[in-house]
């Protein structure tokens, strides 16, 4: 049976995700835009630790972008960072340096204040980590993926290529991952995959699709995308490194509803999503000017031979 958690979501990241203790550190991250979350945050890590600090920036102009030198050097200080911001600091060098260090970190984008009280930050995290593992498990020792639905099927490799949880738990010296969280991916070998397929959840780029997107993928790169919203997504056409399938994901929250932001929309539970661009930072070899997640809807999943996801039911 799958719970979902009674406490508030803010409590949730600290106590739960983050299992903050009474001789730490913590540093809430945030800007001007999501300075009120942070606020909230800060609260209730001082309930928790030794000591908490909150710190606001101007809001980063794009994702990836660093934050100020100051800001950089300071989370190399802390035991425990959370970062509620406006755009990703996931692929920072701050980020990274500070993971080396020990920091233990949770990254939000985007995150909005209702998710706190009835999205993906609700479920028990104990429950998604559990679940999380098994199909990274799977991941890894599948050989090839397929995705059917509504007679379109799209075929990949595995091989050689190893699963990643993002299990929304990270209480250990260097863990990092999102938060709301709840998915295992994989990269796919590259130029492996081929067939048709329905994205009609949710798309990086568009949101909430009003109507589903039709792509076709000929060894590993997108040749056709069909849909009210496709003139949107142009940039996966400036380059074959942007048109390469780079990930398969699979939902592993409850909790996770469809919102129209990819950090809650890819964690639905019994979801599959595929992403076109960059896979580098978790075990592919391909880096592209960008990572464009959809997410699909009510569809079966095949790992190997092995029926996993049937019209949206986990089956594992």
């Amino acid at each position: 049976m799958i719970l979902l958690n009674k406490k508030s979501g803010y409590r949730v990241v600290i106590e739960d995700c983050m299992g903050v203790k009474e001789n730490e550190t913590v540093l809430v991250l945030t800007d001007d835009h999501k300075l009120s979350i942070g606020s909230e945050l800060y609260k209730e890590a001082q309930k928790f630790a030794k000591e908490a600090v909150l710190m606001v920036m101007k809001p980063r102009k794009v994702s990836g972008e660093d934050p100020p030198e100051v800001v950089a050097k300071a989370m190399k200080n802390f035991d425990v960072i959370i970062c509620p911001t406006s755009t990703s600091i996931t692929h920072t060098n701050a980020k990274i340096e500070a993971v080396k260090q020990g920091a233990r970190l949770a990254s939000m984008p985007g995150i909005t204040e209702e998710m706190f009280e009835k999205g993906a930050i609700t479920a028990d995290y104990n429950e998604v980590e559990a679940l999380t593992l098994k199909f990274t498990e799977l991941l890894t020792k599948a050989k090839t993926a397929k995705i059917v639905k509504d007679g379109h099927t799209l075929e990949m490799s595995l091989e050689n290529r190893a699963g990643v949880p993002s299990t929304g738990i990270y209480r250990n010296p260097g863990e990092a991952g999102n938060l709301p969280s709840g998915e295992a991916y994989i990269a796919p070998v590259e130029d492996s995959a081929n067939g048709s397929m329905i994205i009609d959840g949710s798309m990086v780029g568009v949101g909430i699709l009003k109507s589903p997107l039709y792509i076709e993928v000929k060894d590993g790169k997108l040749v056709k995308l069909e849909g009210e919203d496709a003139d949107k997504l142009n940039v996966l056409f400036e380059n074959e490194r942007n048109s390469t399938l780079g990930e398969l994901g699979i939902g592993t929250n409850p909790a996770a509803r469809l919102t129209g932001v990819i950090l809650e929309d890819e964690k639905i539970y019994g979801t599959v999503h595929i992403a076109f661009g960059t896979n580098t930072s978790f075990g592919g070899v391909n880096k592209a000017n960008c990572h464009l997640d959809g997410v699909i809807m009510n569809t079966t999943l095949y790992l190997d031979d092995q029926l996993v996801i049937d019209n949206g039911k986990i089956i594992i």
